[in-house]
């Protein structure tokens, strides 16, 4: 962050010194964890439903707090910020912190305002913020657009998908005087929430990657969620640059939608920036000719997925606009590291047991997009497959069917083995017996631990494990439990532990 005294930071925030120095300045990071704290921070006391920041403050202080950003008054210097009135923000709060009170709201609603104030004075210099949402792979392609611009000048962006309105303005506050680049991963839960955040830190790029299924419950529609997913390029300046992928109709159509110049990225011919003669090789690693209006060079992507060469176009987008040629943009394409933990996480074994971690989060466009992974890893090596698959949330009255149509796609994929795990997913293995002339090769089970023995009692050396499901139903523990060394009946056959 910007270098600010309290009484600027209180002035901004419209918040009152308690106990402090109005000419004491923050120096260090801002931060709602004390184990994360450095001298000159600013400790954000967030309320929760099991603990409350606000009793922590001394301690922030004692691990070089200057002072605390708080609801209320606390033991220890602070910034005390005015209630918010009833509402929505009340209610987005309590499903982010769990108060009941308002105080998460008050909070929340002040990190916001020092984040944009701090975004705007960064971006009268030569700040530039890239914004991206989409349905799925928002993560991974804020991962890689990172990675590009790194060679460009200092970049931030968040880690993993710290993407509401807590993540994004604890991101935003990262910046400082010597940032070039701030990439920011827009989430959705609702109509307005896009722009909420494109306020508090005003984009000059947005990127939007695709409209899915995903919290189709709450929006009812994909056309709701376009919807909303179109607030981004709304809100972007007219000096701004809208990257839309072409291949997605719902997408293209944003072209309208924005005063900003429009970039169209993906396979359709129309794209000015596509991938062309895609290829997947053994382990469902992508190669292409990326074309763009400045030239041609090829790639090779080295993350698992055929999905993540759109990933990589939106990204190649934004590096061309802030100033990257197309061969160092696939140079870096072709040498990128996969930065964010549970997403197309491939770790093998000591006995030669592949597990695909992809187990943060899954919706339909996801699960199929990680299934035709599983599919290629196997296809040619005649390794054994096994989809060990869960529930995908938020699907409102397509849940059955979406849930249906996976299970009869990983028949058609020719996976050997499905375990779908618990009662919830129960219409994936269903769907995969109506599909084909499956009996065992199916297993719908209880819960993670039922899955965890029966893989335990049934992988032999060689398979292929692909474990998914929307990041509430836990299955990060399957992937872990298989990468956990393990004591059998032959002592020299134990798993590597492994990055899980």
């Amino acid at each position: 962050m910007i270098v600010l005294s309290l009484a600027e930071i209180a002035d901004v925030v419209g918040g009152r010194l308690h106990r402090a120095e109005p000419g004491a300045q923050v120096t260090g990071t801002v931060e709602f964890d004390t184990r994360k704290l450095t001298p000159g921070g600013l400790f954000v006391a967030l309320p929760g439903e099991k603990v409350d920041g606000h009793d922590f403050a001394a301690q922030a202080v004692e691990a070089g707090a200057v002072a605390v950003l708080a609801a209320r008054e606390v033991d220890a210097p602070a910034i005390v910020v005015p209630p918010l009135a009833a509402g929505e923000a009340h209610e987005r709060s309590v499903a982010l912190t769990g108060d009941k009170d308002g105080s998460g709201a008050a909070v929340l609603g002040a990190l916001a305002k020092l984040a944009r104030y701090v975004v705007q004075r960064l971006s009268e210099g030569t700040l530039t913020v890239v914004g991206v949402t989409g349905s799925s792979g928002k993560t991974s392609t804020k991962d890689v657009i990172a990675q590009l611009l790194e060679p460009l000048g200092p970049t931030v962006a968040p880690p993993g998908s710290f993407n509401n309105e807590l993540g994004h303005p604890w991101t935003a506050l990262r910046a400082d005087a010597e940032t070039r680049h701030l990439v920011l991963e827009l989430s959705a839960r609702g109509p307005g929430h896009i722009a909420h955040l494109a306020e508090i830190a005003p984009p000059k790029i947005g990127v939007v990657l695709n409209v899915g299924s995903a919290h189709v419950g709450e929006f009812g529609s994909r056309e709701g969620i376009a919807k909303t997913k179109g607030e981004l390029v709304e809100a972007l300046p007219e000096d701004g640059v809208a990257i839309l992928n072409a291949d997605d109709p719902l997408v293209s159509a944003m072209a309208s939608r924005t005063k900003a110049r429009v970039v169209f990225v993906g396979e359709s011919p129309s794209a000015q920036v596509r991938a062309e003669n895609i290829t997947v090789d053994d382990e469902a690693r992508a190669s292409f000719r990326l074309v763009t209006p400045a030239g041609e060079a090829d790639v090779k992507l080295p993350l698992h997925g055929e999905h993540h060469v759109g990933n990589a176009l939106s990204a190649a987008a934004v590096a061309l606009e802030l100033g990257s040629t197309t061969e160092e943009i696939a140079a870096r394409l072709s040498s990128l590291e996969r930065r964010s933990a549970r997403r197309m996480e491939v770790v093998t074994r000591e006995d030669g047991v592949t597990i695909l971690n992809d187990s943060f989060n899954a919706n339909p466009e996801s699960m199929r997009a990680g299934l035709k992974a599983l599919a290629a890893m196997t296809r040619e090596s005649g390794r054994r497959s096994w989809a060990v698959l869960g529930v995908m949330g938020e699907l409102g009255a397509d849940a059955v069917t979406a849930h249906d149509e996976i299970g009869r796609l990983v028949v058609r994929l020719n996976i050997a083995k499905l375990v779908v795990i618990g009662p919830e997913a129960a219409a994936m293995h269903q769907g995969a017996f109506q599909e084909g002339s499956w009996g065992e090769e199916s297993t719908l089970v209880p819960d993670v631990e039922a899955a965890i023995a029966l893989l335990h009692d049934q992988l032999r050396p060689g398979d292929v494990v692909l474990v998914k499901a929307s990041k509430a139903a836990g299955l990060w523990r399957v992937a872990e439990a298989l990468l956990e060394p393990r004591e059998t009946d032959n002592s020299e056959n134990r798993s590597n532990g492994g990055d899980a």
